[in-house]
């Protein structure tokens, strides 16, 4: 199994900026049997919307919804199995319950998301 954790949510005004962080802890032989092998992504969801991706990151490679781009940046700390998504520019759209998941695609754990609680994320206009 993997565990995630999100921080970093809160309440910001339109036009302000906003880091989210989120951790994967792994088992020791899960992570022995991963190795970099997985993804890390963003998702949101808004009130009475679907779940949709914002921004995901493998290898190096990175994507973005297209609502996002050039006002979001995701990065990664592979040491310390950690994403982060720095948010500027935000709008009241960028409104909702930001998810971060985990994607294994090596090991006993392909194949399976693993997602955290969630956290707030709330742009007053």
């Amino acid at each position: 199994q993997v565990q995630v954790v999100e921080s970093g949510g809160g309440l910001v005004q339109a036009g302000k900026s906003l880091r989210l962080s989120c951790t994967a802890s792994f088992r020791d032989n899960d992570i022995e049997a991963t190795g970099w092998y997985y993804t890390m992504g963003w998702y949101r969801q808004a009130p009475g919307k679907q779940r949709e991706l914002v921004a995901d990151i493998y290898s190096g490679r990175t994507s973005y919804a297209d609502s996002v781009k050039g006002r979001f940046t995701i990065s990664r700390d592979n040491a310390a199995n950690t994403v982060y998504l720095q948010m500027h520019s935000l709008k009241a759209e960028d409104t909702g319950v930001y998810y971060c998941v985990c994607q294994p695609h090596s090991g006993p754990l392909r194949a399976r998301d693993f997602w955290g609680q969630g956290t707030q994320v709330t742009v007053s206009e």
